[in-house]
């Protein structure tokens, strides 16, 4: 299958003399494929919690919180009507987000973390669905938490509800032209914090010292948050594989995994290499060894990817070098999202389609040795792949 190396991001700026990133046309495709997702799931309306799905179906940015708030946002998507938005910013919705209009009320964050709370906003969405004369029979929601799991049901007692999250996956999982482009942005603007991060190692520093460098850069640049904690370990921390950043000194010869990701416009990039620390350092042969494999491991699984493959094809091509299972998981809104190339692919394969966006991470280690995770971020393209990210590996490292 054919194999395609372009150029990442075309800048991050609006411009008159190229086409970038059509907002607008995003924030229509978006909603388009969420209402398409919702009609082939025969569902009449679908309830978003989660504020990735409520930023996919209109576009607001509110706190990225690392943990789920209950109430910051929500969404309504219904089969007949425009998307309900709810959230504590009304004033600054209805001020810079004209698409939106009136279909905005306001909810306090955290206000779903009581029964009182779940059932005013349950009584405000049946009410949103009248007025869309929609009469639910089937409801998806994308989360539960105990009041929503007791308070729904008493207000829609008619109303079976069934996996949400499924069907906004289901839009979420093929990019749009415009999605793909912020991808790319988000991978320049996580490759500015390799380079920062890069520059800034050698002998004597500290994990969290390198660390801080790559978020300076990337938020520098333009990121909006980051996809994790994100990971610089080193040392004996890579077999077994330590998967946060310490407070360790980087030691002169010590390999260093960088596992780093910024986000763009919601869009997360995710990018792994390993390096030894001095420029003098030599790897030792099972260094290399070890490299290798992950490197290979990367390639193989990579080679699979094409319309009509599956996770599964993919996932054993890396085989046996994967950690936890995990061999890579698609990027959008989510940082981590479908397609899943992870061990339960061999019994629930997924087929691949043009414009689906993930990443491809092995892993080798050898206690003693060291550890090796390597990355790329691709493209499913109609005649094959497209390798989005672009940072050189370790040249020490490879045969």
């Amino acid at each position: 299958m054919t194999r395609q190396e372009i150029e990442t991001g075309l800048g991050l700026m609006g411009v008159d003399w190229e086409e970038r990133i059509d907002y607008a046309r995003m924030r229509k495709e978006r909603v388009e494929k969420a209402k398409q997702a919702l009609k082939d799931s025969g569902a009449d309306a679908i309830f978003l919690f989660r504020w990735e799905n409520v930023r996919y179906v209109t576009s607001l940015r509110t706190h990225m919180w690392p943990v789920m708030f209950w109430g910051l946002a929500s969404a309504i998507l219904p089969s007949r009507a425009e998307p309900q938005l709810y959230t504590m910013d009304v004033d600054h919705v209805k001020a810079r987000m004209p698409w939106v209009g009136n279909r905005v009320k306001e909810f306090a964050g955290g206000g779903l973390e009581v029964f009182a709370g779940a059932k005013a906003w349950a009584e405000d969405a049946k009410q949103v669905l009248k007025d869309a004369k929609v009469e639910p029979k089937v409801i998806g929601v994308d989360a539960w938490n105990p009041p929503l799991l007791e308070a729904l049901p008493k207000v829609f007692p008619k109303t079976k509800f069934v996996d949400g999250q499924k069907i906004i996956l289901e839009a979420r999982a093929v990019k749009t032209k415009d999605e793909i482009n912020c991808l790319k942005n988000a991978m320049s603007i996580t490759v500015s914090g390799f380079g920062a991060g890069l520059d800034f190692l050698r002998p004597g520093r500290k994990e969290c010292e390198v660390l801080a460098e790559c978020f300076r850069a990337m938020y520098a640049n333009g990121g909006e948050w980051t996809q994790c904690s994100n990971i610089v370990c080193s040392g004996p921390y890579l077999a077994p594989y330590r998967r946060f950043t310490s407070d360790r000194i980087i030691n002169h010869g010590d390999m260093v995994v960088f596992d780093i990701g910024s986000c763009f416009n919601g869009y997360w990039g995710d990018f792994t290499r390993t390096f030894i620390c001095g420029k003098d350092a030599r790897p030792t042969k099972e260094q290399v060894k070890v490299h290798m494999n992950a490197y290979n491991a990367m390639y193989a699984a990579i080679k699979k990817i094409h319309p009509g493959s599956s996770t599964k094809e993919v996932y054993e091509a890396a085989e046996p070098w994967i950690l936890g299972g995990l061999l890579g998981h698609g990027l959008g809104l989510g940082a981590a999202e479908p397609p899943f190339i992870v061990e339960q692919s061999k019994q629930e394969p997924m087929k691949l389609k043009p414009g689906m966006v993930f990443s491809i991470e092995p892993y080798a280690g050898v206690p003693g040795v060291g550890g090796v995770r390597l990355e790329h971020n691709v493209v499913c393209t109609e005649t094959g792949y497209e390798i989005i990210d672009k940072f050189p590996f370790e040249e020490k490292l490879l045969e």
